[in-house]
């Protein structure tokens, strides 16, 4: 991450992020052709930014890698 100071109060961060894509007609029977999830690591490192855009509206959010693994966990449940 690089930090540019412009004067006494302008201060930005640039950093690179990493960012996975895939289509999502291939996962998903009710997908369109123009489908697709995004998710992004956050700059510092600590979670997510997720995308889901879908030709009947898109979803974004966010998880921390905490909530993330949680998730994960849940959705694998198998219990009773």
């Amino acid at each position: 991450m690089k930090v540019l100071q412009f004067g006494d109060q302008v201060m930005i961060e640039v950093s690179k992020r990493k960012a996975v894509f895939s289509e999502l007609k291939g996962y998903c029977i009710h997908a369109g052709d123009n489908d697709y999830i995004e998710v992004t690591q956050w700059s510092n490192g600590e979670g997510y930014d997720i995308c889901i855009d879908r030709k009947n509206g898109g979803e974004k959010f966010s998880l921390t890698f905490g909530e993330f693994d949680l998730l994960t966990v849940l959705m694998h449940w198998r219990g009773e």
